[in-house]
């Protein structure tokens, strides 16, 4: 099992920061790599089950899950259905919580997944540095706008 990290301070409260990223279906509002999202089904995109269409910058589409999504915690757990990445099990976490001493936030985004040994450096690089970190930079842009 590889596990694909990234994380950040965000100069923002955590309940405007929560707001932007517990919305299912907001990942193209502040990542850069993804050109649209869809629920599928008409369900609602706080509805644990319900499955987003992303369809990345490059033309690509990724099918995730949401299995799970806590208010309280401020954090939200999906997996993939279909992607075109070669990976296996892959169930990913974003979880922002606030800096008490500044009244920023710390966001935390991560995924846990399997993946053959020839390629496991480069979905780890992939994840953490393609799609996290560039999220949450674009995450931080957004917030800060």
């Amino acid at each position: 099992m590889m596990r694909s990290f990234a994380s950040a301070v965000i100069e923002a409260p955590v309940e405007k920061v929560w707001e932007a990223v517990r919305d299912f279906d907001a990942l193209p509002v502040w990542h850069p790599a993804i050109a649209s999202s869809e629920i599928e089904d008409g369900r609602d995109a706080a509805s644990v089950g319900c499955v987003r269409r992303l369809e990345l910058g490059d033309g690509g589409e990724v099918r995730e899950r949401l299995v799970a999504l806590d208010d309280v915690a401020r954090s939200y757990t999906y997996e993939f259905v279909t992607s075109p990445f070669p990976v296996r099990s892959y169930r990913s976490t974003i979880h922002v919580v606030p800096v008490t001493a500044s009244g920023h936030s710390f966001v935390e985004w991560f995924a846990d997944f399997d993946a053959d040994a020839d390629v496991e450096a480069e979905m780890d690089k992939t994840f953490a540095q393609g799609v996290y970190a560039t999220g949450l930079k674009g995450l931080a842009a957004h917030v800060a706008g």
